[in-house]
């Protein structure tokens, strides 16, 4: 099942309004009328926004998904070029990376903006992430 079927799923008052972009009711507060926007990057990375101003993390618990049920690929599937001297290709699968990077760095400074707490896999994974931007910028530099 695609990530977008999944979470629309558990969504209520889900309409489109646009392609690969819905709005539905907030799941994590009581919403009367759609205030969450959801949005499908190229990659099939969704992107959440409620504009009541819930956290991304509590939004996706409220209906029993997490974090990473947004990235359709796995961090560890993610693959970033390694050698110096890159060329075009390289330079545009380094660039792919770094924004599917951005989104896991920006969700994870919202939850913690909003007073959440990380667990031990969000740690891990801002970790890994923090390895692969530093990776990449040996390679660029």
């Amino acid at each position: 099942m695609a990530a977008a079927e999944k979470l629309l799923g558990r969504l209520q008052g889900v309409r489109p309004c646009g392609t690969g972009a819905w709005m539905a009711r907030c799941p994590s507060h009581e919403d009367r009328s759609p205030s969450l926007s959801i949005r499908e990057l190229e990659d099939h990375t969704l992107l959440l926004h409620c504009f009541a101003g819930c956290a991304s993390g509590a939004i996706l618990g409220a209906i029993g998904l997490e974090l990473r049920d947004l990235f359709p690929v796995p961090l560890s599937h993610r693959v970033a070029p390694r050698h110096r001297g890159m060329h075009h290709h390289a330079a545009c699968d380094a660039l792919r990376v770094l924004r599917g990077d951005s989104l896991i760095v920006a969700i994870a400074a919202g939850n913690l903006a909003a007073g959440q707490t990380l667990d031990d896999h969000d740690l891990k994974t801002l970790f890994a992430v923090a390895a692969r931007c530093r990776r990449i910028a040996e390679m660029v530099l």
